[in-house]
């Protein structure tokens, strides 16, 4: 990092970089910003996977500090030395692991914070948690200025932390709508199954991680009782889950024992995620939390309606009965007669779906993020 260059760094601060809302999100931020008004770092808590090489600007520093092999006193100084070589103007931290580096920061000459909330972990859905509360109410006095991806995560840094309001920017996650549109025609997918091609089938799908936080096991039983409920439906209803992780051995297991293992398709991950949206009629997000989720901004842009469980942020995305509908967290039964409702009305998705793409364009898109982020930045770092 140059010091001649006069161009404010800002360093920003995450547990990894790998494939992630948050991740894309800070990954878009970086690409989309002007390249002549910033320069940027990234510090991984722990570490970064391949996903970093998504980031376009080749001046830009990914650092993995490993906390896991070092401990948090490693990373703290590892944050207060590369602070005082690289003296940034301002720190951006994301979520609970960021908070870590505040401190050190500050210590090494840091003059402007900021700290960003993104969501919610699985064992602590609705920020009850004493111990998280605890550690952002002690980390606050060393936080200039907060940002929040939801109006919800908003009121709980206002009511649970303390946070005055005055102190938080709420900008939501922004979506590229160029690049996930609606596609003339479903484009071809390698090792796609043909019955999920076939004239006259309607896919239901989501995409995401596949964890507990996520809930696609909702959906599966979800799916199985809707087809159950109207046997006719099985020839033409499909289920898509893209995506990895720890519970996918188990989530088809439970394709399987529900009986619909062979109108279901889990492909595991996938770098091809806006052809896979475009080959969806419906987009499902059965999570117990969110803050904002980007897959439900991918979908809209995609021009998918879009059932949601009714938590966080999807209330402040999902124009229930406009551009899709909710239901209520972990309810499979509400979940299955939307899903027999949308199976059966092709008029409600083609009208939901095209008011989901207005909304993408006109209130989510890349671009007012961007802007967003750009007046806290310029605002934090005027006059150093």
């Amino acid at each position: 990092m140059s010091r001649s260059d006069s161009r404010p760094l800002i360093a920003h601060v995450l547990h990894h970089l790998v494939i992630g809302g948050m991740e894309n999100g800070l990954v878009n931020l970086i690409n989309q910003l002007p390249a002549d008004r910033w320069r940027h770092a990234v510090l991984c808590v722990e570490d970064y996977s391949e996903f970093r090489d998504r980031i376009e600007r080749l001046d830009v520093e990914v650092v993995a500090l490993r906390r896991s092999s070092i401990g948090a006193q490693g990373v703290r100084r590892e944050v207060f030395r590369l602070c005082r070589q690289w003296r940034p103007a301002l720190l951006h931290t994301r979520g609970l692991s960021g908070l870590d580096a505040l401190l050190p920061a500050r210590l090494a000459g840091v003059r402007r914070t900021l700290h960003s909330e993104h969501g919610w972990n699985v064992d602590n859905l609705d920020g009850a948690a004493w111990k998280p509360a605890l550690l952002r109410r002690l980390h606050r006095p060393l936080v200039d200025h907060y940002v929040t991806v939801s109006k919800n995560l908003q009121r709980f840094l206002v009511n649970r932390i303390g946070v005055q309001a005055q102190n938080i920017t709420q900008i939501y996650n922004g979506v590229d709508t160029s690049r996930f549109a609606p596609a003339a025609a479903k484009p071809p997918i390698a090792d796609r199954p043909a019955a999920f091609s076939a004239p006259g089938t309607v896919c239901i799908g989501t995409v995401g991680r596949i964890q507990a936080v996520k809930d696609q096991a909702t959906l599966l039983r979800a799916f199985a009782k809707a087809i159950g409920a109207s046997p006719g439906l099985r020839d033409m209803a499909r289920l898509v889950v893209v995506g990895d992780g720890p519970l996918l051995g188990e989530l088809q297991a439970l394709a399987s024992a529900l009986g619909i293992a062979d109108i279901c398709w889990l492909p595991g991950s996938s770098t091809c995620v806006p052809m896979h949206l475009q080959n969806l009629d419906v987009f499902v997000l059965p999570s117990l939390n969110e803050g904002i989720s980007n897959t439900v901004l991918e979908a809209m842009a995609c021009g998918l309606p879009v059932l949601a469980s009714r938590v966080g942020g999807n209330v402040e995305l999902v124009a229930d009965g406009i551009t899709g509908a909710l239901f209520e967290v972990g309810n499979d039964a509400q979940l299955a007669a939307l899903i027999q409702h949308y199976l059966e009305m092709p008029e409600l998705r083609m009208a939901n779906g095209k008011a989901a793409r207005r909304a993408a364009v006109e209130q989510f898109g890349l671009t007012t993020m961007v802007s967003g982020y750009e007046a806290v930045y310029d605002r934090l770092c005027r006059g150093l």
